[in-house]
């Protein structure tokens, strides 16, 4: 017995300590996607000291619109900067965002330019490969004053939490400066549709394995597991519709995992029905006397 007690509590503190590893593991994941997420990524920096910085940070990415949401605050650097307010610009600087559309803003003299709102088109990408779908899209930043073009350097962050967007910077021949952007899935959403696939399976696997023991041991209509098993059917549908994203019916989290468990399930629970069923006629049958 003593043997035995002290192999309960060796098992018992493996499963405390594999259960504080985990925890760990999960917050140093958390600490690492969020000190990601605060990086600001240097993508153009023009060589001449008079040029206007564009910090643009993604805000979100909405596959089922195709748009990008880029939200810009230009900062003037040199002669644009007011002396003495190194955020005013000095005079009037007008700002072109290109896309499959058009976004022109305009700075004013003595003031601090002004945050913009810019969607950008996305032109790559196909939704229902959920979680594993990912997407492109691509803008083209310009600036002109008075005297002609003014070179744009660009700075990007990123702050959509079901996203990781990878950009790069290209200084163009005309002067502007095209920023790219590769969007994927945020780890977090990845790690949780493995999980909601992982489930899905469990708990159609877990019906059927009950299934089989009612059938095998010639049970009849056993209530509380054909509630258990009704109740499984219709959890899944609540579970695969808290997906982070929304991703819509028919992507491929369902291929792999929802359209199968539900299958399985709503088949097992017919089939423990159907046998239950005729377990009840036939002993409802023998208690008749003749």
């Amino acid at each position: 017995m003593n043997a035995l007690a002290r192999l309960r509590r060796s098992r018992f503190a493996q499963a405390v300590l594999l259960l504080a590893v985990l925890c760990g593991a999960g917050i140093a994941l958390y600490l690492d996607e969020r000190e990601t997420r605060q990086q600001t990524h240097e993508l153009a920096v023009p060589g001449t000291p008079d040029w206007v910085e564009l910090d643009v940070t993604t805000q979100e990415v909405d596959p089922g619109t195709g748009k990008v949401t880029l939200y810009v605050v230009p900062v003037p650097h040199g002669n644009l900067a007011q002396p003495g307010a190194p955020a005013a610009f000095s005079r009037q600087v007008e700002i072109t965002a290109e896309s499959a559309t058009a976004t022109v803003f305009r700075t004013v003299p003595g003031r601090a330019g002004p945050p913009q709102q810019v969607p950008s088109e996305i032109f790559s990408g196909t939704e229902t490969d959920y979680p594993f779908d990912r997407y492109r899209a691509e803008t083209v930043f310009s600036a002109h004053d008075a005297a002609g073009p003014v070179p744009v350097g660009l700075f990007s962050g990123d702050s959509d939490p079901f996203f990781f967007v990878t950009p790069t910077g290209t200084v163009l021949p005309s002067g502007a400066t095209l920023m790219e952007m590769k969007a994927t899935r945020a780890r977090s959403t990845f790690i949780l549709a493995w999980f909601m696939i992982a489930a899905m399976w469990a708990l159609a696997l877990a019906v059927l394995a009950a299934v089989e023991v009612l059938h095998r041991s010639g049970q009849g209509l056993v209530w509380p597991s054909l509630g258990w098993m009704a109740a499984t059917l219709f959890a899944l549908i609540g579970m695969r519709n808290a997906a982070p994203g929304g991703p819509p019916i028919g992507s491929l989290i369902d291929y792999v995992a929802f359209f199968w468990a539900e299958g399985i399930i709503a088949a097992s629970l017919t089939v423990a029905v159907v046998t239950g069923t005729r377990v009840e006629r036939r002993a409802r049958e023998d208690a008749v006397p003749p």
